[in-house]
């Protein structure tokens, strides 16, 4: 009987060779993190830092040599900077504070930029805490398909709600319709900045929702147990123990809100025009001018700005970690009272008035799309639009947009950019979730996709890896299906790691080090202890990929070279150049289908309470 030691020959015996299995494996998974990271940092040199550097590079080189000077002139122009461009210009601060503060001050597009993410910012918190209020705290029928539905509004391609706020609260739209009907005179809301905002708390309201959500069903209700034991109030509970374990996702919310806001570029186009201006449409502008100095100039200064929010917030949320060992969550009351007393009755009332708010925010702009899309040119309901695209799939020749391609392409390409996204994602977390020095650098760096540019990289991609670049007497060129899900992957995935990281950051390292204490590897640690045990998170980054893949236009439009590489947004804005009426009924397609996937994806979660 062996016991497995080498023979006297110095040759493996059998208990040598049956371990030879299990050595591999271990050997596998000593290096899966690394390999994992490595193939991370590829996809990001590939896809994003280099398509993004090669148009940095033209801010600071003109005309072959290196110079500050068009940065110089964009901070001392007012045009941009306001009444700030005197200070860069070399004015007392006195002088150009006293500026800012008279009736007269100038903002400028920056200003102006900052001014309208700030009010968006306010909006979209404003309208998803009550959200979030609502599906933590209270249990009632369809909650969760409820709380799958909410990302749905994040996920729509802009030139889809803009349309939709058009038919809600045009001159001719439902919201004038209404007030005709009850002998109120008409609104006009369009090309104003409350439009502008509105749209975007539409859009980013959600995701205030859902991180805050996850957050508060993440309070272990022991500790607001032994608070209440301890002689604390309901109050006093939730300003000590609830309140600030749910502010950093709050603040997280708000963080991702203005930078989104900031570089916001389709709505403040379609609902704003030229006159509500912000930075990015001037980059657009620039760009299409052949101005791509200034262009990448002006873009710099965005993504500075940005990833100064950003940065902030990482340092925020570094700060006020708090630890768990094990969560407990509070139980949900129904949302029908048990008894009508005023403590009872006075949460829903709120809840019910946030409803009716919230049913014209988010649902009319979805209702009137839907409504259009059924809607003939005389106004008779009529099924016309999608018997255009049944005709235009069963006919439609092959350079032409058919509906099922484009759905087929959505779907298998979110999953692919998720299956990608997903170990991206949680590698990142993992690494900056360990303690060293420059540990913050580096999630900022990864974060970057949040704060740069859409049209940055859409500028980038085009001039490098779409024409293709030299390497070697070798050209390389990425476009079609592989370059699209590497591109939705490098979007996706800081969701991923926003979701997964704070959750691994406040696990109990205790169990860490038993772990790896009783010999486990780092990747199985990670497998069998850490991910089991912020699965909520993982599942929410699966939900965030497979949305920001399925929403994403910029890219793909510029990636989908081939005539089968369109998806369900391309071919809206390819409807939507030939008549309204079938981009609203493609735009219903998209809607159904990407509810249905979060539903199903968050289905197949198991039983969590996560985002």
């Amino acid at each position: 009987m062996s016991d497995g030691s080498p023979d006297r020959d110095g040759s493996a015996g059998p208990g040598h060779r049956r371990n030879r299995p299990a050595r591999l494996r271990d050997r596998l998974e000593r290096h899966a993190l690394a390999a994992l990271a490595t193939a991370t940092v590829a996809v990001l040199a590939v896809v994003f830092y280099y398509p993004v550097g090669t148009v940095l590079v033209e801010s600071v080189v003109v005309d072959g040599a290196v110079t500050l000077a068009v940065f110089a002139d964009l901070l001392r122009d007012p045009f941009y900077f306001g009444e700030l461009a005197r200070l860069f210009a070399g004015e007392s601060p006195l002088a150009v504070g006293r500026a800012l503060l008279s009736p007269d001050r100038r903002l400028g597009i920056v200003g102006f930029t900052a001014y309208q993410a700030a009010l968006s910012t306010l909006a979209s918190v404003a309208l998803g805490l009550p959200a979030a209020y609502l599906l933590a705290r209270f249990e009632f029928p369809g909650r969760r398909t409820l709380r799958s539905l909410t990302i749905v509004p994040f996920v729509l391609p802009s030139i889809m709600v803009a349309v939709g706020y058009v038919a809600t609260f045009g001159r001719n739209g439902t919201l004038n319709a209404l007030l005709g009907a009850v002998g109120l005179g008409p609104v006009e809301l369009l090309f104003t900045l409350e439009a502008i905002v509105i749209a975007h708390a539409f859009y980013n309201a959600p995701l205030v929702a859902r991180v805050t959500t996850a957050a508060w069903e993440s309070v272990d209700a022991s500790a607001v147990e032994t608070a209440r034991s301890l002689g604390a109030g309901p109050l006093r509970a939730f300003l000590h123990v609830v309140a600030p374990q749910v502010y950093p996702a709050v603040l997280m919310g708000a963080a991702l809100t203005f930078v989104f806001t900031f570089g916001t570029f389709p709505i403040v186009l379609a609902l704003g025009g030229f006159e509500l201006a912000t930075v990015e449409v001037f980059v657009y502008r620039l760009a299409r001018d052949l101005n791509y100095a200034e262009a990448a100039a002006l873009a710099v200064v965005e993504l500075a700005i940005s990833l100064s929010v950003l940065g902030a917030y990482l340092r925020y949320e570094a700060r006020h970690t708090v630890t768990s060992r094990g969560v407990r969550p509070l139980p949900r009351r129904p949302l029908l009272p048990s008894a009508p007393t005023p403590r009872e009755l006075l949460p829903r009332l709120g809840l019910g008035v946030y409803a009716v708010v919230a049913a014209l925010v988010f649902l009319a702009p979805i209702a009137s799309m839907v409504l259009a899309s059924v809607t003939g040119g005389d106004g008779a309901l009529t099924l016309e639009h999608y018997r255009f695209l049944a005709e235009r799939q069963r006919t439609g020749a092959a350079f032409q947009v058919r509906p099922w391609p484009a759905v087929r392409n959505s779907l298998v390409f979110a999953a692919a950019s998720a299956l990608v996204a997903l170990p991206m994602g949680v590698v990142v977390a993992v690494i900056t979730t360990r303690e060293y020095r420059g540990r913050k650098l580096l999630d900022a760096v990864a974060m970057a996709p949040f704060a740069v540019s859409g049209i940055l990289v859409g500028l980038g991609l085009l001039r490098g890896l779409v024409f293709g670049i030299e390497v070697a007497g070798w050209r390389i060129a990425v476009a079609g299906s592989a370059a699209i899900v590497a591109a939705h992957a490098v979007a996706g995935y800081p969701f991923v790691v926003r979701t997964v990281a704070p959750g691994l950051e406040s696990l109990d390292r205790s169990l860490v080090e038993s772990a790896r204490a009783l010999g486990a590897s780092r990747a199985r640690v990670l497998r069998d202890v850490e991910l089991p045990l912020v699965w909520p998170g993982v599942v929410a980054g699966a939900a965030f990929a497979v949305a920001i893949s399925m929403g994403e236009f910029t890219a793909t439009v510029v990636l989908a070279t081939g005539a089968d590489a369109y998806t369900m947004p391309v071919a809206i804005e390819r409807f939507i150049g030939r008549r309204l009426g079938p981009a609203t009924a493609m735009g219903v397609v998209l809607l159904v289908v990407t509810g249905l996937s979060f539903v199903v994806i968050e289905r197949l979660g198991g039983e969590y309470d996560g985002i």
